[in-house]
């Protein structure tokens, strides 16, 4: 031995034992002879000779049980991972399948990489399913349904897509309307079929044990189950068959195409459907039966119309307008096109009725000369005074703007909350009828995201608003037939459900059915998907926090463009930050601390009590990475960005 010591040629040779995941349970682990320096990949040559077993090993590597990692780099030697004899390392596959369950309610088996991040994972699903803006979608760990003692275990329907290869092309080649790989055998063209068309809704016994959120803070923990998207699989505790769910995590959809979409365009649909179906989001009664009416019509389209998801010229408006919803992060720099036409701004005048909920006055609406420009309202006492001062300038970048409309009692109202350093300032706007509300409604949509009524957008918005309320418009004279039954238990939320009979939805969803009757089944998607859009709440995934400086739990709302401060108590906005005025943020690991820093010199921290805060961490940072993306180079992806903006210390 003590010539050696002087040799550095020759080092002490030890025993490496490795368990090898496809020989079994029971096979024992295969020992290999190694020295420090020998690399992983020959450490894996080794196994591979040694398990005598022939087969492609190509998707295999090892996992280090201990440190809960993956060796994926081959040529790092033994000694630079930090492995020594007693390293319990298991060899085995990289891909293994997994259940997934889809916005539609289908259970899907297939294969997935359980050893890249799980963003990557996302990618090579997404890619499998044909659904593009991968980005836009992650991984979560199911809620668990209500079991009923009397329910018999009733297993779920399996759809096996283990054999479909996933597939590197990123636009697959389609094959009678389905990407080839699908095309190879009749089951699979089914569940293809599955993936692209609306799904009949199950019976009312069936949708009464769906898991439904009755409270803001049963959302929070919801949202408290998204997986980490720099970590792996493997890292997170999921096993080979574990059941987890593929939703839309962030609400801002770019780039709709229905002719590529189709599997896109139906689970956005099916998400939003039940989203409206289980409670999730808010809405009023007139918007559930329209949103009932347009299931109705889909779900008679889907059973009727061959699969072609085409777009009529009309549609490409309420595409651009679909554009202009999305939620847009405006960058602070303007051009000098954009200066010239505020300088050349239109504006509003009319007479309108104000209505403060936080004044102490007992009298209601009271009526003014009111003046939209730029991005603020002003209002004086009569059209004469105008040229003089106003009584108040309401500035609204930044605030929300939400209908309060009930078509039916002539009801047209805006409600705006307006950010203000102590919270936020409630004001409602009576209008007179439709036209006159369409037009305000649309320019404080604009003005909240500090766009001007010369935006190109505010035609569109304001003609979207329009047809939005027409379809609303119930005529009592069209004859309806009575006796079409219709499953009114799946196209309303149980709340309507149990306040009305079935023979008391039947005609309202009916007589709003007239409305909507003429649209085809991609035009009936988009719209279903504009309505949803619009919903005052929509987009907004909720935490429970503890602010720095408070002793009660609060909420903390994270939509596509702020964030909204929510009192648990009452339910009520208390304030709003938007990400366009974010400077930085930071999160403190030790102490799981978000800290954010604003314009202005406003600072907030909080701690998070339901989620992780990676989890808020990655929200913000994904949705400013959404903004990032633009149409022109729509097809790729900034993967080392996405990473940049929401890994943690971890993935540093």
């Amino acid at each position: 031995m003590g010539q050696n010591s002087h040799s550095p040629v020759l080092m002490a040779v030890w025993d490496l034992s490795v368990t090898v995941e496809d020989l079994g349970a029971d096979a024992p682990p295969i020992t290999v002879s190694v020295t420090s320096d020998l690399h992983i990949g020959g450490v894996i040559l080794k196994l591979v000779e040694k398990s005598q077993v022939k087969r492609d090993w190509s998707d295999h590597a090892l996992w280090w049980e201990q440190k809960q990692q993956w060796l994926l780099r081959t040529a790092w030697t033994l000694e630079k991972c930090g492995i020594q004899a007693d390293a319990g390392l298991i060899f085995m596959a990289q891909h293994k399948s997994l259940r997934l369950g889809l916005p539609n309610g289908l259970t899907l088996r297939l294969r997935a990489c359980f050893s890249g991040p799980v963003f990557r994972t996302v990618l090579g699903i997404c890619k499998m399913l044909n659904i593009r803006r991968p980005e836009e979608l992650s991984l979560l760990r199911p809620v668990e349904e209500k079991k009923r003692k009397k329910d018999k275990d009733l297993s779920e329907e399996l759809h096996d897509l283990t054999e479909v290869p996933l597939t590197s092309v990123s636009r697959p080649c389609l094959y009678n309307g389905m990407p080839a790989h699908f095309a190879d055998s009749l089951q699979t063209e089914k569940v293809y079929k599955m993936l692209s068309v609306s799904q009949p809704a199950p019976a009312p016994e069936a949708i009464a044990k769906l898991y439904r959120p009755a409270s803001v803070v049963d959302k929070a923990h919801i949202h408290s189950r998204w997986l980490d998207s720099s970590r792996s699989l493997m890292q997170q505790g999921v096993q080979q068959n574990d059941r987890l769910w593929l939703r839309f995590k962030y609400y801002c959809f770019h780039d709709l195409e229905p002719k590529y979409d189709v599997v896109r365009l139906t689970q956005m649909y099916e998400q939003a459907r039940w989203a409206i179906l289980l409670e999730d989001i808010d809405c009023t009664e007139e918007e559930m039966l329209l949103f009932g009416a347009i299931q109705y019509h889909i779900n008679k389209l889907s059973l009727t119309e061959p699969q072609t998801m085409t777009s009529s010229p009309a549609m490409d408006d309420l595409d651009s307008a679909l554009q202009g919803l999305e939620v847009k992060l405006d960058g602070a720099e303007s051009s000098p096109q954009d200066m010239l036409e505020n300088l050349t701004a239109p504006e509003l005048n009319d007479y309108l009725k104000i209505f403060r909920p936080k004044r102490l006055t007992l009298k209601g609406y009271k009526q003014y000369w009111f003046k939209f420009k730029d991005a603020s309202i002003s209002y004086y006492k009569s059209k004469e005074e105008s040229l003089g001062e106003p009584i108040q300038q309401i500035n609204l970048k930044g605030c929300e703007a939400a209908p309060d409309v009930n078509v039916a009692g002539q009801k047209f109202c805006i409600k705006l909350l307006i950010p203000a350093p102590e919270g936020m300032n409630e004001v409602y706007l009576r209008c007179e009828n439709e036209e006159q509300y369409s037009r305000w409604m649309a320019a404080c949509r604009l003005a909240s995201k500090g766009k001007s009524l010369a935006d190109r957008l505010f035609q569109s918005e304001v003609q979207s608003i329009l047809s939005f309320l027409a379809m609303q418009q119930t005529n009592p004279n069209t004859h309806t037939d009575d006796s079409m039954s219709i499953n009114t238990h799946s196209l309303v939320s149980p709340r309507y459900s149990k306040k009305y009979k079935v023979k008391q939805l039947t005609p309202r969803i009916l007589e709003a059915y007239q409305n909507v009757a003429q649209l085809s089944l991609t035009d009936a998607l988009l719209r279903f998907l504009q309505i949803w859009q619009a919903l005052p709440d929509f987009g907004i995934s909720f935490v429970v926090v503890r602010f720095k400086g408070s002793r009660k739990d609060e909420v903390l709302g994270i939509a596509p463009n702020r964030l909204i401060r929510i009192d648990l108590g009452v339910g009520d906005v208390v304030k709003t930050w938007r990400y366009n005025n974010m400077r930085q943020w930071n999160v403190n690991w030790d102490i799981r601390q978000v800290a954010i820093e604003f314009d202005g010199n406003v600072n907030m921290a909080f701690s998070c009590v339901t989620a992780d805060c990676k989890i808020v961490h990655e929200f913000i940072g994904g949705y400013i990475f959404m903004s990032t993306r633009s149409r022109e180079q729509s097809d790729t992806l900034n993967e080392e960005l996405f990473h940049k903006l929401t890994g943690g210390h971890e993935a540093l």
